[in-house]
């Protein structure tokens, strides 16, 4: 890096980059993800399996087996605000990334489009594509006009 950019300039230039970009997306949405998981095994898998072992040893009744095994009901509630929290996290992260690239794409010059010059070119008689500097056609054998035209012009040099 330039020592000309300065702290400022460097940073941007560091922040700018799309891998940085990246990591911080996936850690974030990696982190919001974790609290769905969380309340699916806390709030609707462990309640059902204590559920599953309290009918195996025999507690019928709800109220007794929350004081046996500290279990509570299965709370799919709270699972479903964890979905609704991590979707809305995600919409928001988007949304930041989408205007950070479309502000990294002001900063940048439009690309100027570099016209080629044809290479190739098509054989007035059979219609067949030769190369631009042919002055007699490889597949009907035709002398081109333009080769004429050169030959001619050469000749009066």
């Amino acid at each position: 890096m330039s020592d000309k950019k300065g702290f400022i300039g460097e940073f941007k230039e560091f922040i700018s980059r799309g891998n940085v970009m990246d990591l911080a997306v996936g850690v974030i949405i990696g982190g919001a993800f974790q609290s769905i998981v969380s309340s699916l095994c806390d709030d609707v898998i462990m309640p059902a399996i204590q559920l599953i072992i309290s009918k195996a040893a025999g507690v019928d009744d709800i109220n007794e087996m929350t004081k046996v095994l500290n279990v509570g009901p299965i709370l799919f509630g709270q699972f479903i605000a964890a979905i609704i929290n991590f979707l809305i996290m995600a919409v928001i992260i988007f949304c930041i990334v989408k205007a950070f690239n479309k502000m990294m794409e002001i900063g940048k010059k439009p690309k100027e489009e570099v016209k080629e010059e044809p290479t190739t070119k098509e054989c007035p008689f059979c219609l067949s594509e030769i190369p631009v500097k042919a002055t007699r056609c490889p597949h009907c054998t035709s002398q081109l006009e333009e080769a004429k035209e050169i030959k001619i012009d050469k000749k009066k040099k």
